[in-house]
């Protein structure tokens, strides 16, 4: 399941940065579909954040924060396409989805026992 979950938000940051490319080149049709597909993948994400979640054996706080940075992660995703689609600036969007998307991948691979090596 944890290369489901590594695989899902790949593919966010993939379909963030086509959609957002293609609001501002005011493509709006092709732009709102991949919008809408990344909206799936990121329930996709929240899915199998929470398998992961339910699969450890023990619930520390590392794990609570990484929980919580993540759905800080996925919020920051959403907005900085929901901005972008309204033609305002979305750059301290980016920043903390830059900033929360390094740590929630630090305490992913470093910090928990199941990193990158659990089916």
């Amino acid at each position: 399941m944890t290369h489901l979950h590594i695989t899902t938000w790949v593919l966010a940051f993939i379909l963030l940065i086509i959609a957002t490319m293609f609001y501002k080149q005011q493509k709006t049709k092709p732009a709102k579909i991949l919008h809408m597909v990344l909206r799936v993948d990121l329930i996709l994400i929240l899915l199998t954040g929470v398998h992961l979640f339910m699969v450890y054996e023990s619930h520390s706080a590392t794990l609570a924060i990484k929980g919580l940075v993540g759905i800080w992660a996925l919020v920051a995703m959403e907005m900085v396409a929901v901005r972008t689609s309204k033609g305002r600036s979305a750059g301290r969007w980016i920043l903390q989805l830059v900033i929360v998307s390094a740590i929630a991948i630090y305490l992913g691979f470093f910090q928990l026992p199941l990193g990158i090596y659990i089916n």
